[in-house]
C-alpha cells in the first residue's frame, strides 16, 4: 500500500485529522465540559422557543441543541457580550442583587420620595418570558361595505390571572428591527401579554377604519384567547379622507 500521500502520518496511524474534524472534536470537548459546570435552568440568557430550538437572549443567536448552545457560551462572542453587560451594569449601578440583571425604573439620584419635584417611577419587574403565543390569522371581507380586513386569534394558555392582552399599531419608522425605507408600505400590529413575548404582525400600511364595528378586540377569560379584528378603508375613502363633502 502506498503511504507517500499521507503527509505527516505513520503506517497504521490513520492519517492526520482534518481541520473540520479537529473543530468537531473541540466542540464536543467544550460541550462535555460545559455540561459539568453550567446549569441551563439558572442561565438567564438561555431560552427554548416554540420550535424546539435554543436561543441566546444576550447574543441573539439560535442553536439546534443544548450542546451547540453550551459551546456558544464558551466562545469569544458570548464571553465578550458578558463582559460588556457587566461593565454597563457596573457603570449604571442598576443591578438586581439576586439575578444580577439590570432593573429598569430606578429613581434619579438626589430625589426623595414625597419631596417637591420628585417623580414617582414605576419599577419594572424582571419576568421570565415563556415563549410566543399560538396564533391564527384570517383574511376577511365585510359583506356590506366590501372592505378587506384581518382577524387575529391568539392563544395564551398560561397567562397571568390579572393580565389582559394589549395591542398597539406601530408605523415602519418607529420600529428598529428592519430598515424603515424598505418597509414604508407596511405597519406593525403589536400584541403584548405577560409572561409571553410580545409578538408583531406585519400588515399593509393602509388607513384602518376606526369605527367600533370595524376595529375591535375581545379577550375570552374562559379559553384564554384574544381576538382582534380590523378593516382597512377602501382606496377611494382613504385617498379622499378628510375632504369636506365627500364620504
Amino acid at each position: 500500500m502506498d503511504y507517500q500521500n499521507r503527509a505527516g502520518s505513520k503506517k497504521g496511524g490513520g492519517g492526520v485529522a482534518s481541520f473540520s474534524e479537529t473543530n468537531a472534536d473541540r466542540r464536543e470537548r467544550l460541550r462535555k465540559l460545559a455540561l459539568e459546570t453550567i446549569d441551563l435552568e439558572k442561565d438567564p440568557y438561555f431560552f427554548k422557543n416554540h420550535l424546539g430550538s435554543f436561543e441566546c437572549k444576550l447574543c441573539l443567536t439560535v442553536h439546534v441543541n443544548d450542546g451547540s448552545y453550551l459551546a456558544h457560551t464558551q466562545g469569544r462572542k458570548h464571553q465578550t457580550n458578558l463582559a460588556r453587560r457587566a461593565a454597563r451594569d457596573s457603570r449604571e449601578g442598576r443591578s438586581d442583587p439576586i439575578t444580577g440583571l439590570p432593573i429598569a425604573g430606578v429613581p434619579a439620584r438626589g430625589l426623595i420620595a414625597g419631596a417637591p419635584g420628585a417623580t414617582t417611577v414605576q419599577v419594572r419587574q424582571n419576568i421570565v418570558k415563556i415563549g410566543r403565543p399560538g396564533y391564527r390569522i384570517t383574511k376577511i371581507r365585510d359583506p356590506a361595505t366590501r372592505q378587506l380586513g384581518l382577524r387575529f386569534q391568539l392563544q395564551y394558555p398560561d397567562i397571568g390571572a390579572d393580565i389582559v392582552p394589549r395591542h398597539r399599531i406601530m408605523s415602519a419608522f418607529e420600529q428598529r428591527v428592519e430598515t424603515p425605507m424598505e418597509n414604508k408600505h407596511f405597519q406593525y400590529l403589536l400584541v403584548a401579554a405577560e409572561p409571553y413575548e410580545t409578538v408583531a404582525f406585519k400588515i399593509p400600511s393602509k388607513e384602518i377604519d376606526r369605527r367600533p364595528t370595524s376595529f375591535f378586540s375581545h379577550y375570552d377569560k374562559d379559553t384564554n384567547e384574544y381576538f382582534l379584528q380590523l378593516l382597512f378603508k377602501p382606496d377611494r375613502e382613504e385617498r379622499y379622507s378628510g375632504v369636506p363633502g365627500l364620504r
